[in-house]
């Protein structure tokens, strides 16, 4: 991994800041979003979190697969973001789940990791632990659309 910034929340507030906090999935200011939050570095992959709530179930007490997915292309995106400095969308996503996520109150832990990267295309991996279990894991094309660094240094 190349450019790996030594204070990851200093550039998690900045990104936010730059796209008004209201992401779904890691907005600090998106009362209904998941909050992803924690950024670090473990080796080569990009750790965070979060605590899934009721509404966020697909059966009673159940973690909402679509919620997982969401929260796997977050992890995914921020990963890419960190290690190559570039802000990306995601071209494909592929998820395979492994277990039922009970919503217990337990925060749940996302991994993201750069495998390739060739020109705007980067394929990322990772996973979602419940109580250290790998619960579902995630693969994806993601596409670089800037140079974060530029976009940021855009900003107001």
């Amino acid at each position: 991994m190349s450019r790996l910034p030594t204070d990851l929340t200093d550039l998690a507030d900045r990104i936010r800041k730059h796209f008004d906090d209201g992401c779904y999935a890691c907005g600090r200011a998106n009362p209904l979003g998941l909050g992803v939050d924690g950024f670090r570095l473990d080796g080569e992959d990009l750790m965070a979190g979060f605590t899934p709530r009721v509404e966020h179930g697909g059966g009673p007490g159940v973690l909402h697969g679509g919620i997982a997915a969401a929260a796997l292309d977050e992890i995914l995106a921020w990963a890419g973001m960190v290690c190559e400095r570039v802000f990306i969308v995601t071209a494909t996503l592929e998820v395979r789940y492994r277990k039922p996520v009970a919503i217990d109150g337990s925060r749940l832990l996302l991994r993201g990791r750069l495998e390739d990267r060739r020109g705007r295309k980067l394929r990322l991996s990772g996973s979602l632990e419940a109580n250290g279990i790998e619960a579902a894991t995630a693969t994806g094309l993601y596409v670089v659309v800037h140079d974060l660094d530029e976009l940021l240094d855009e900003a107001p």
